[in-house]
């Protein structure tokens, strides 16, 4: 995607092959820091505190991660061990795990000697497979507001197709396009008048900082509205569809996001208005029966809750205090929406019904 005109990944290899560098997204919107990563453990701190986020993003960079150890020491053991402690940087997103093991698969059958280039080869094929992916849900997903456009026109309505999302689904939480943006660039590319009403997302505002940047970078009209908004909206016909992403899904459909994405599943069905979950195949989880109850949900720090940070007329970024002194706070950090309330998941395959027995077809017909 684009950043003051030039391209821009959240994600890149640097010159020689052992390091790799991020876009410290605790910075944004206010600055664009770009940080070297060249370590395992660096790797498991910038996906832990969040310079990086999204279910694809952390995946990818978990990669490099584990090639990064093979450089060290690409002994079966040494691999294992790396890989276990990466999984442990984040419980939710199943895209670590999915990414770490097939790295063990595609490196530990090699001879030690070899495995050191087949491992940063695998997490370059891996990244760029990403980027194919999220530009294929987002020709899946272009076709859903093409259609309504179209509608739209035909009764002489000549205002945008309206889309909600929630949290930061977009190019800055995968390497590139996005999931839930994806459909959006794609039509704003096309000459398609839409707009998107950005979910502030509280407590960490991904939302309000990283989407509405997003949007602004790309000239997406866009308006930020706080998370409690948007079952308003939809009473009064405003949105036309929402696109969500996901961290997880079980085998029934249910689809972890992050949290507030549940409520605004309940007020999209209660109101008519269509649901899209989208989702690579790649954050599937068909170990999972069900994931209300199946997926594990993380708990993070209050602080966040109690906290917040922004620019001051001055132009400094500072943390303020929201709470009063003593007032505890929790903070999970996801919630999962049933699959009764998702009108259908978008793979890069295209779209699938929320239930297990399709689910299952399609990752059969993927093998």
């Amino acid at each position: 995607m684009q950043v003051n005109g030039q391209a821009l990944r959240p994600l890149r290899e640097l010159p020689g092959g052992e390091r790799i560098e991020v876009i410290d997204q605790r910075s944004l919107p206010h600055r664009l820091h770009m940080r070297p990563l060249g370590s395992p453990r660096e790797v498991f701190v910038a996906i832990r505190e969040m310079w990086v986020r999204g279910a694809p993003l952390i995946g990818a960079v978990a990669a490099y991660g584990l090639a990064m150890q093979a450089r060290r020491d690409a002994a079966d053991d040494a691999m294992r061990n790396t890989a276990h402690f990466l999984k442990g940087a984040r419980p939710t997103a199943v895209n670590l795990a999915w990414a770490l093991d097939r790295l063990l698969a595609e490196v530990l059958p090699r001879p030690v000697p070899a495995r050191a280039e087949a491992a940063w080869a695998a997490a370059a094929a891996l990244a760029e497979e990403d980027v194919a992916v999220n530009a294929a849900i987002g020709r899946h997903g272009l076709a859903l507001i093409e259609a309504i456009a179209a509608r739209k026109q035909e009764r002489g309505d000549s205002g945008p197709v309206n889309v909600l999302t929630h949290c930061n689904a977009g190019w800055l939480a995968t390497v590139d396009w996005g999931t839930a943006t994806s459909p959006i660039y794609q039509a704003h590319a096309a000459g398609l008048p839409v707009h998107v009403w950005v979910d502030e997302t509280r407590p960490r505002n991904q939302g309000a900082s990283l989407t509405a940047w997003e949007l602004g970078q790309a000239g997406v009209p866009h308006t930020v509205i706080a998370d409690n908004a948007g079952g308003h909206l939809m009473q009064h016909g405003r949105v036309d569809l929402c696109f969500v992403g996901c961290d997880r899904v079980a085998a029934n459909g249910d689809a972890c996001n992050k949290i507030g994405t549940y409520l605004k599943a309940l007020a999209a069905r209660d109101n008519g208005v269509p649901f899209y979950v989208c989702m690579p195949t790649s954050t599937l989880d068909l170990s999972l029966p069900e994931g209300v109850h199946g997926i594990p949900i993380e708990e993070r720090s209050g602080r966040e809750v109690t906290h917040i940070s922004g620019r001051t007329a001055a132009g400094e970024v500072v943390e303020l205090q929201l709470t009063p002194d003593g007032s505890a706070a929790a903070n999970p950090g996801f919630d999962v929406t049933p699959a009764r309330l998702v009108t259908a998941l978008i793979t890069e395959r295209g779209l699938v019904a929320a239930e297990e027995v399709a689910l299952r077809a399609l990752m059969e017909t993927r093998r």
